[in-house]
């Protein structure tokens, strides 16, 4: 009996071991899992820009592209407009050189910015910025100076292209303006007041900005980054850093930044560029009529050139031009886009109405004169 209960004894020890084991095996692996769980894992940062990562925390290789081709342009003038003229003092002598003695007006001194596009030394800036200059000098990203001379501008646009005289200069390419949307990171990049190139970070606000009186031909984005007076000329890039416009002015009962800036998309500019490069003035389709916008639908002929497109095909002041080629012309900017894009030589049909009977006029594009008076303030409010 005794030798009974101690074989039971052993028997029931060794089984709940057994149990205890094979539980241990058992729930060890979830043990294990639930312990790394609770590991916190290593930080790892996101990717600078340039990478998969759409959410870069720095945008320092973007600004690092095109800063470089980001120039301070420093002109002398005489009898400067006061609104544009920033120092003139000491630093302005070292730049330009010590000034003869003359009876004449004294040369004022401005600053704007520009942006070197080419291995050759085209620059782009504003026409305002340049406007009346006898003098032009460059101030590179590397403290390089160098003379610049004018190799065209169009007041129209507000665009001046400049040459810059040099040597390995640094320069990018104008980026397409088509694909933009408001939200989009931009940051402008000039040189504000004088204190040197400085970047300033926004958005695109709006796109296709018109009828601002600060040039004839205008479709302006605007954006929030802090653009100041020293700033028109320079550089809005995009996130990859690429040109995507040419800052130009801002809106402001001040004169300081005040969230609404505007600048002159990519496209435009590039036409521009490649209109005075190789013809020393841009080419637009002109057919010499004045047309207004009195809230109705189209535009109304208000007066016409004797002897010009218009005249000869027959238009008359009082006619209400509605459609070019078949396509519905719904404001006077409308119609003057769509006409200054046509080569010159080309014919466009107006369709239209004249006391209330319909009419159609074939007219032939001719080149828009240069030296037509440009729509909004001789010079727009920044420098």
């Amino acid at each position: 009996m005794a030798l009974r209960r101690i074989i039971r004894f052993l028997l029931s020890y060794v089984l709940v071991g057994l149990i205890v084991a094979l539980a241990i095996v058992w729930l060890a692996p979830g043990l294990i899992q639930t312990t790394e769980r609770s590991v916190a894992p290593e930080m790892v940062l996101p990717p600078l820009i340039g990478t998969e990562n759409p959410y870069p925390f720095s945008y320092a290789d973007a600004v690092n592209k095109a800063a470089p081709s980001v120039v301070n342009i420093y002109t002398a003038t005489r009898d400067p407009d006061p609104r544009n003229a920033f120092l003139d003092g000491p630093s302005f002598d070292e730049l330009f050189g010590e000034r003869p003695e003359t009876t004449e007006a004294p040369l004022g001194t401005s600053l704007g910015s520009g942006v070197l596009v080419s291995a050759e030394g085209h620059l782009l800036t504003n026409h305002h910025v340049i406007r009346g200059a006898e003098r032009i000098q460059v101030l590179l990203a590397d403290g390089r100076t160098a003379p610049a001379d004018v190799v065209g501008t169009d007041p129209e646009s507000d665009l001046a292209v400049l040459q810059v005289a040099g040597s390995v200069l640094p320069h990018i390419t104008l980026a397409a303006s088509d694909g933009l949307q408001v939200g989009d990171v931009v940051f402008a990049i000039g040189n504000p007041f004088g204190v040197g190139q400085t970047v300033t970070q926004g958005i695109i606000s709006a796109l296709g900005r018109s009828e601002l009186g600060l040039a004839t031909f205008e479709n302006f984005i605007q954006t929030d980054a802090a653009i100041n007076p020293g700033n028109s000329g320079g550089a809005l890039i995009n996130a990859r850093g690429e040109v995507i416009g040419i800052n130009t002015a801002i809106f402001s009962q001040t004169g300081g930044a005040t969230g609404i800036g505007f600048a002159i998309p990519g496209n435009l500019a590039q036409a521009v560029l490649s209109d005075i490069i190789e013809h020393g003035r841009v080419i637009r389709g002109w057919i010499g009529v004045q047309v207004l916008n009195d809230g109705s639908p189209g535009a109304l002929v208000g007066d016409l050139l004797p002897g010009g497109p218009a005249d000869r095909a027959g238009l008359q002041p009082g006619d209400r031009i509605l459609a070019m080629n078949g396509e519905p012309i719904i404001s006077v900017r409308g119609l003057l886009d769509r006409v200054t894009r046509r080569s010159p030589g080309e014919t466009i049909e107006l369709t239209g109405e004249r006391a209330a009977s319909s009419v159609q006029w074939q007219v032939m594009i001719a080149e828009r004169p240069t030296n037509l008076e440009p729509v909004g303030p001789q010079q727009p409010p920044l420098r």
